[in-house]
């Protein structure tokens, strides 16, 4: 029990450092209850709301919990602006990353929603940045849901950071999507499809052309291409057979080097994604009960928050390290 409460205490202490002003009123009210939530995730390692209120070491008897945590839950004002964003900022700040490198990611959520994450591959992990929760069964999401979550993200890379480059699957090689990744300066590089129609010098071609007499181990690329119908471009398409593939993928980019393009790729390759990472750490949000996306999505920020929480302040000498060399936590 006392762990617990060391834990309820370090994250309300996260909760007040993390944010960017002085909690009052009722966003002082409601981030206790966040903090609460948070909290249960962890030590409960459950996302369904009777198993998070019982394992908060409250004073308060656990139906009590259960009914703040509803309240929450359905409160319209709970936004992700106010109640999530500022705390990946400062996070993203505090890390001081010169390259920020994001993988995007898909999974089912709740009953019968998807969930749609961008994520920062840190130390080999996925650690949740930005989302977006919709009803819908597993399988593509529309480009446009995919821009409006990059959309999101934006405003909140530090301007320290040097390069961004963003990682997708299949799905996310949208022309859309890449002008947009474009106009923001980041680099991209993302898996297409084999018979995906690129134009080079006017002429035609299906991208799997570049995998012609491509020896296994090595990659090869056509710079200056024109992606798809649409010929958006100029891109670089890429053929690579990894040495741990059965066949070559086929990529699209907007490096000029096809080897840096897939040197980057395969970082996709290394890592956990965070829904996988959640589900093996115990508080897996698809087997939350919930149907409403606005509900789901106020769950998912107190889930990304412990996630966060586990990550880089189980530890706690990492917090305790930020605290002393960040003269701002001390105003607080």
């Amino acid at each position: 029990m006392n762990d617990c409460k060391s834990i309820y205490r370090k994250v309300n202490d996260f909760v007040k450092l993390f944010y960017p002003v002085e909690l009052k009123g009722n966003l002082l009210r409601n981030m206790n209850t966040l903090a609460t939530m948070i909290t249960g995730i962890i030590i409960g390692k459950e996302t369904q709301l009777p198993k998070i209120a019982l394992n908060v070491p409250e004073n308060i008897k656990v139906p009590s919990t259960e009914k703040r945590i509803k309240r929450l839950l359905i409160n319209e004002k709970v936004t992700e602006q106010t109640y999530f964003l500022p705390f990946i900022q400062n996070v993203l700040a505090h890390l001081g990353l010169e390259e920020i490198v994001l993988a995007i990611d898909g999974s089912l959520v709740g009953r019968g929603c998807i969930c749609l994450m961008i994520s920062l591959i840190y130390n080999g992990r996925a650690l949740p940045l930005a989302f977006k929760i919709v009803e819908g069964k597993k399988g593509h999401l529309p480009e446009d849901m995919h821009v409006e979550v990059v959309k999101k993200l934006h405003p909140l890379i530090p301007e320290s950071t040097r390069q961004v480059i963003f990682l997708g699957d299949g799905e996310f090689d949208g022309t859309t999507l890449q002008q947009t990744l474009a106009k923001f300066g980041w680099k991209y590089v993302c898996r297409t499809a084999y018979n995906i129609t690129i134009y080079a010098d006017n002429e035609s071609f299906q991208i799997d052309i570049l995998a012609t007499i491509l020896p296994k181990g090595h990659c090869k690329g056509m710079k200056n291409c024109q992606f798809t119908n649409k010929k958006y471009g100029p891109v670089t398409a890429v053929a690579w057979w990894g040495s741990d593939h059965n066949e070559p993928i086929f990529l699209v980019t907007n490096f000029k080097s096809a080897e840096k393009a897939c040197d980057y790729y395969a970082k996709r390759f290394t890592i956990e994604t965070f829904f996988s990472d959640q589900k093996s750490r115990g508080f897996n949000i698809a087997k939350s009960h919930l149907s409403c996306p606005k509900r789901l999505t106020r769950l998912m920020m107190a889930s990304c928050l412990a996630y966060l929480w586990v990550i880089f302040f189980w530890d706690s000498r990492f917090f305790d390290w930020l605290v002393q060399t960040d003269p701002s936590f001390g105003s607080m």
